[in-house]
């Protein structure tokens, strides 16, 4: 009986509940995996796409993206002369920001800026004709454009600036001589080779020269084009922020500590304190002849008081 007892109690391995909920587990599954019932039924699942079906999207994702990037952002440029050495060497590429010129931001003194060319600054460059990958690759930034007309210099004066340099001299902005020891080839000398100034630069305009003095065609030689050698803010594309490419050259492109010299804006901040001097002119006389009208009203008052 004990035995009998216990094989009464105990669970056939094939007992049919337990077999039963196995049985649907296994469906479920089934399910699960395939997206169809154990008898044929339902919907089947999505199978994902092919990575070579979906690669055409990407590209042209990504194609969409570089195009916005080197439209509004960042755009690369390559340097084509030893115009800026040592500052940049022929070959580099740059970087150039796109975005703050966005925001109403204009060109520095002292900031490396990419500007197309306000005509006749490069009447005698040979003209380059890429292929059609080059074409489409400097269309959507990923190669610096080898057709169009644009050239890179540091800023040195903006409008309302004076700016000049004599022989043996150094360059002067509104009085203050600059320092340029830090960004000027060596052994060049500032403007020997074409001395020029004073010259008053027009508002919405900047005066850029290159750091090798000595072979820049910068806005010492154009002076005789219209805007007198200066370049308009307008046709400023962006500052170059960066030395990308080689890895070896990678290095900032920030201002020089001379352009942040005590009194080098002294000029342009002579005319806002004037303004306000005039401004403020009539409100003092106004004030001033109301308190003697009160002063006078009081006066007769208290002469009329018995």
């Amino acid at each position: 009986m004990a035995v009998g007892a216990r094989s009464g109690h105990e669970e056939p391995e094939d007992r049919p509940g337990r077999s039963g909920n196995a049985g649907s587990a296994g469906a479920a599954d089934h399910a699960g995996i395939d997206g169809e019932t154990p008898d044929g039924g339902g919907r089947a699942a999505k199978k994902p796409r092919s990575f070579w079906k979906e690669l055409p999207l990407l590209i042209v994702v990504a194609l969409v993206l570089a195009l916005l990037i080197k439209t509004f952002l960042v755009q690369a440029f390559s340097i084509p002369s030893d115009s800026m050495q040592d500052t940049l060497q022929r070959g580099d590429r740059v970087l150039v920001d796109k975005l703050t010129p966005w925001f109403g931001s204009e060109p520095e003194r002292g900031e490396v800026v990419v500007f197309h060319d306000p005509g006749g600054w490069l009447d005698d460059t040979p003209e380059v004709h890429p292929n059609a990958i080059q074409k489409v690759l400097s269309f959507i930034g990923l190669m610096p454009s080898a057709e169009e007309k644009d050239l890179i210099k540091r800023v040195i004066a903006v409008g309302g600036d004076t700016v000049e340099c004599k022989e043996n001299g150094p360059v002067v902005v509104n009085g203050k001589a600059l320092d340029e020891k830090s960004f000027i080839f060596p052994g060049n000398t500032p403007c020997n080779d074409q001395p020029f100034g004073p010259i008053k630069v027009p508002e919405g305009r900047i005066w850029v020269m290159g750091d090798h003095r000595q072979d820049s065609r910068d806005s010492r030689y154009h002076q005789e084009l219209p805007g007198g050698g200066t370049v308009s803010n307008d046709e400023v594309v962006g500052r170059a922020f960066v030395v990308a490419w080689p890895i070896s050259r990678w290095a900032t492109l920030p201002v020089p500590k001379t352009f942040d010299q005590p009194g080098l804006n002294a000029a342009m901040g002579a005319a806002p304190a004037a303004l306000g001097l005039a401004g403020a002119l009539p409100l003092v006389l106004w004030r001033r002849r109301r308190i003697t009208t009160a002063a006078a009203g009081r006066a007769r008052t208290t002469a009329g008081t018995p």
